[in-house]
C-alpha cells in the first residue's frame, strides 16, 4: 500500500517536518498477521487523522515473529481528498481478537526523586505518571529514596537507596539493581520501561529491560557534556559521550524535549535519527495562571517597593546557568529590581555577587506561592544556555509573563523566530546589549508587557497536559534492528501519557 502525505506522529506539535513511517510489512499467504490500529494525522494543513496499524507477523512452520508499522487505508469521514491511497491487493486479515487496546503496563526509572528533589523534570514526571494513571495505565515507579511519598495516584512506588554525587552532593544517585527492585519489576510485567538519562540508575534500567526483554525507553534530560567543564575536568567531556553513546545505543528509543538536543545527539553519534523522538512540551496551565498575582507577594519580591519594575528568575542555581550574566544587566536597569526564585550550589555566592544590589532570594517556592511569584511581575528572564528545554520558561509564559531568554538550548522550541516579538523575545546568548534591547522596552511599556503576557498565555494553552492528553490520546513508535537473522523487535499501542511523542527532523 502506498500513501502520498508524509506523517507524523503529531505534526500539530512539533515544529519539525515529518517523515514517512519507519517501515512497512509486506503480506504473504504464509504469514499470520496479529493488527492493533492506532491514531495518526497527516501532516497536510487539515491535518486529518487516519490510522497506523501495528502488525506482528508469523511464517507458519517458524517460530520467529517480527512487528512493523504498516499502513491502512483507514481514513476518518471528512478525510481530505488530495490524500491518495492505494490498497494492497491481497491485504491481510484484521484479527480483531489480536487487537492491542487495553491498559498499558509502564516501569518509571527516575533519578533523582521527582518528588524531592526539585528541578526541572519534576513536575514533568509527577504530570506524567498522574495522567497515565487517569488514561487507565498501570505504572511503577522506581527512584532514589529520599521523599518518595506513601501514595501517588495510584502508582506503585519504589525507592532505592542512594548516594551523593560527587561532583554535586545535592544529587542524589541510585544503581536500583538491587535484588528486591529486580524481583519487583518481575512481578510487575512491564511493557515498558523508561528511564531518566544520563545517570546511574539508568545502567540498572536497562540491565533489568535486558534480563526481562522488555523494551527499554530513554528521555534525556540533563545535558552533562555542556555541564562538565563548569564543575570539574574539561578532559571528562569525551568521556561521558562514550557513556551516553553506550546507553543510548542500547536504548529502543530516545525522547528529546527539544530538537536541539536531538540535533546535539546525531551530530555526537550517540544513536541514529530513526531512534529518536520529541518528547513535546507541556505545562499546567492551571497551576500557573495570571489569576495568581498577588500583591503580597509582589512586596515581598520587591523587597517593599512593588512599583518599581520587577523582573524574576526561576530555577536551580547553579553555575552552568549564566545567572552571573545578571548581574551585568542589573547594573544597567538602575530603577528595576529582581528576585531570584530556587535554590542550588550557587547561590551563596549569586548572593555576593548581587551584594548590595535590589535583589531578593527566596530560596525554594512551590504550590500556589511558586504560582504567585511568576504571576507577580513584570518580565521573566532565562539567560542559561544549557536548558534542555526550559520547563520554567513555559510556566511563566503560562503565567502570563513576557520572557526574555537566550537564544540556546531548547528555548527556541518554545520561542520559535516566527513567535519571536509576539510571544515573548530572545537574545543572543551573553550580548548584553541585545538583551536590555528585549528587556528596557518590555520593563517601561505596561501594555506591551500586557500584551505580550496575554499572547504566551494563549500560546501555552494549547500546551497544557490535558488538552495534549485529549487531543493525542494513542501513539506509536518502532523500532527495527536490522534484518535477516539479526532480533527485529518492536512494540506498539497505547503510550496516552507520552503526549504526542513524534518524529522530528534535522531541518
Amino acid at each position: 500500500m502506498l500513501i502520498s502525505s508524509s506523517l507524523s506522529i503529531n505534526p500539530c506539535l512539533s515544529p519539525f517536518s515529518s517523515s514517512s513511517c519507519d517501515s512497512f510489512s509486506n503480506s504473504n499467504s504464509n504469514s499470520t498477521f496479529f493488527v492493533s490500529k492506532v491514531s495518526c494525522f497527516c501532516s497536510s494543513r487539515l491535518r486529518k487523522p487516519i490510522s497506523l496499524i501495528c502488525v506482528k507477523t508469523q511464517s507458519l512452520g517458524s517460530k520467529s515473529s517480527k512487528r512493523s508499522i504498516e499502513l491502512r487505508p483507514f481514513i476518518s469521514a471528512g478525510a481530505s481528498s488530495k490524500m491518495t491511497i492505494t490498497d494492497e491487493e491481497n491485504p491481510p486479515p484484521f484479527l480483531e481478537s489480536e487487537m492491542v487496546s487495553g491498559p498499558r503496563r509502564i516501569a518509571l526509572f527516575v533519578e533523582p526523586s521527582p518528588f524531592a528533589y526539585v528541578s526541572g523534570y519534576k513536575n514533568r514526571f509527577q504530570n506524567f505518571i498522574k495522567y497515565l494513571r487517569e488514561m487507565g495505565d498501570e505504572v511503577m515507579v522506581v527512584t532514589t529514596h529520599e521523599g518518595v511519598p506513601q501514595e501517588f495516584y495510584g502508582a506503585q512506588l519504589i525507592g532505592s537507596k542512594s548516594f551523593p554525587c560527587p561532583l554535586y552532593e545535592k544529587v542524589p544517585l541510585s544503581l536500583a539493581l538491587s535484588p528486591r527492585i529486580i524481583s519487583a519489576v518481575a512481578q510487575f510485567k512491564p511493557d515498558i520501561i523508561h528511564a531518566s538519562s544520563p545517570g546511574i540508575m539508568v545502567f540498572g534500567a536497562l540491565a533489568i529491560a535486558k534480563m526481562l526483554d522488555v523494551p527499554i525507553v530513554m528521555s534525556y534530560h540533563t545535558h552533562v557534556p555542556v555541564y562538565i567543564p563548569r564543575y570539574t575536568f574539561s578532559w571528562l567531556v569525551k568521556p561521558m559521550w562514550l557513556i551516553i553513546k553506550f546507553l543510548h545505543g542500547a536504548a529502543d528509543l530516545t525522547l528529546v524535549p527539544s530538537a536541539a538536543i536531538g540535533r546535539d545527539l546525531v551530530a555526537a553519534s550517540v544513536t541514529t535519527a530513526n531512534r529518536i523522538r520529541l518528547w513535546n512540551k507541556g505545562v499546567d496551565s492551571e497551576s500557573f495562571h495570571p489569576r495568581f498575582s498577588s500583591q503580597e507577594m509582589r512586596l515581598r519580591l520587591s523587597n517593599g517597593e512593588p512599583d518599581k519594575p520587577l523582573i524574576v528568575h526561576v530555577g536551580r542555581l547553579g553555575v552552568e546557568k549564566s545567572l552571573d550574566f545578571l548581574k551585568r544587566v542589573m547594573d544597567q536597569l538602575p530603577e528595576a529590581r529582581i528576585a531570584f526564585i530556587g535554590d542550588g550550589p550557587y547561590r551563596e555566592e549569586l548572593e555576593q555577587l548581587f551584594s548590595g544590589m535590589p535583589a531578593v532570594f527566596t530560596g525554594m517556592l512551590q504550590g500556589e506561592e511558586l504560582s504567585q511569584a511568576y504571576a507577580s511581575g513584570d518580565v521573566f528572564i532565562m539567560p542559561s544556555e544549557s536548558e534542555t528545554l526550559g520547563l520554567v520558561v513555559l510556566e511563566a509564559m503560562s503565567s502570563g509573563l513576557p520572557v526574555v531568554a537566550a537564544r540556546a538550548g531548547g528555548i527556541p522550541d518554545i520561542i520559535p523566530d516566527d513567535h519571536e516579538g509576539k510571544t515573548g523575545y530572545l537574545f543572543s546568548p551573553g550580548d548584553l546589549d541585545d538583551c536590555l534591547s528585549k528587556l528596557k522596552p518590555l520593563l517601561n511599556d505596561r501594555e506591551l508587557r500586557e500584551t505580550i503576557g496575554k499572547a504566551a498565555r494563549v500560546e501555552m494553552e494549547k500546551y497544557d497536559w490535558r488538552r495534549l492528553l485529549g487531543r493525542y490520546g494513542t501513539s506509536n513508535i518502532t523500532t527495527r534492528f536490522g534484518s535477516g537473522g539479526r532480533r527485529e523487535k518492536s512494540f506498539c499501542g497505547r503510550f496516552n501519557g507520552y503526549l504526542g511523542v513524534g518524529r522530528w527532523s534535522l531541518q
